[in-house]
């Protein structure tokens, strides 16, 4: 039973394939199928799945002042972010620490659309908000169906969708799907070239029918939320806070970790100053506690979430997702780890509830580590 304060409307469907709509930023989500997860995860990689993420928080900023807002709350400079065009972004607080990430989207010279995730985007948001011309709306009406998969474009094209074939990585397009207004962006979270669709609540249903029953003859499936973390697991694609200290708390310190800790300093636009938490941000670089890295294990049983990382018979840090790829044949996670120990060929042991695993440090991402997959062009 879940306590959500936000609902899908897609939740009827996602019952039907045997999900209890588990608790995820207020709504509730399918973490389960009664089916195979492989499967899922094999669609994906090979041809096309889809999933419901609407669970994801939507915030209009619209104004004269909604470029001073996103300039203020996020770590990009947001006048160079182009109509039609979106750009990953990081929020931070006055400490310099990570508190979400997210999806600014440029929908007009005066409008963007921030999407995130269980993080304090909003909030970051409205806090930058005060005293400017500026209207800041969050939007549950908004539904957002992720279609992933070599196999995506291909489908959207041939369901008429005009132009699908020349969005570029990271831009979006007003149009129709099965005549129904939505916004088709090119973005995901699974390492694949990928398009998410904004919709309607109430043309939601319509449109999650017709990608079960169009996408069938293709070998394009739904698939659970969940799905997500194998796929992350060996793209390389951090979730808020299931690989953060908030997660894995300091023994000494309160929670919050630095970009330069995650690897995610790259969402800091070039020389940008005056957003919130810039200064501490700079001030921390080279002071790291851990790194994020990857590990990659031997055999085929996974690490554990939260598998203690073992290095001469002491823990020196903690596994916080990992699979087994029957596909790529590989034995990966994500790790939090001593600055020292993040190199490639660092031999380490992970120890899960009933074995322990011998693994070495392996750089990020483990699949498709120039990333030509997801942007790819044609």
């Amino acid at each position: 039973m879940t306590t959500s304060w936000r609902f899908s409307a897609l939740a009827d469907r996602h019952r039907a394939m045997g999900s209890a709509l588990e608790d995820w930023s207020g709504m509730g989500t399918a973490w389960s199928y009664d089916k195979d997860q492989e499967e899922e995860y094999l669609a994906i990689r090979t041809k096309a799945g889809f999933m419901d993420v609407s669970g994801l928080k939507k915030v209009h900023v619209v104004g004269p002042h909604a470029f001073h807002v996103i300039d203020r709350a996020t770590t990009r400079n947001a006048d160079k972010i182009k109509p039609g065009r979106s750009s990953y972004a990081t929020m931070l607080n006055d400490e310099g620490k990570f508190v979400d990430d997210c999806v600014i989207y440029r929908t007009g010279p005066n409008s963007y659309m921030v999407v995130h995730g269980a993080g304090q985007g909003h909030e970051q948001l409205t806090m930058a908000a005060m005293g400017r011309d500026v209207d800041i709306r969050f939007d549950d009406n908004l539904h957002d169906i992720s279609l992933q998969g070599p196999m995506a474009v291909d489908f959207l094209e041939a369901q008429g969708v005009p132009g699908i074939r020349d969005l570029a990585y990271f831009s979006h397009t007003q149009t129709m799907l099965w005549d129904k207004p939505v916004m088709i962006s090119r973005t995901g979270y699974t390492g694949e070239r990928g398009y998410e669709i904004f919709c309607r609540a109430q043309d939601a249903l319509e449109i999650w029918d017709s990608l079960v029953e169009k996408g069938a003859p293709m070998g394009i499936i739904p698939t659970r939320f969940t799905t997500l973390d194998l796929l992350r697991a060996e793209s390389y694609l951090l979730f808020f806070p299931y690989d953060n200290s908030e997660q894995y708390p300091f023994e000494n310190e309160k929670g919050g970790d630095t970009l330069w800790e995650l690897g995610l300093d790259f969402t800091v636009s070039k020389g940008k100053i005056g957003f919130r938490g810039a200064e501490e941000h700079y001030r921390l670089k080279g002071k790291e506690r851990f790194k994020i890295y990857g590990v990659k294990l031997e055999g085929t049983t996974p690490a554990e979430e939260g598998a203690a990382l073992m290095k001469d018979g002491k823990q020196v840090g903690v596994v916080t997702v990992g699979m087994y790829s029957s596909l790529n044949k590989h034995n990966v996670g994500i790790a939090r780890m001593p600055v020292d120990c993040a190199v490639d060929g660092t031999a380490m042991v992970v120890k899960n509830s009933d074995a322990e695993i011998p693994c070495v440090a392996h750089s990020m991402p483990f699949y498709d580590p120039d990333k030509k997959r997801r942007t790819a062009k044609g």
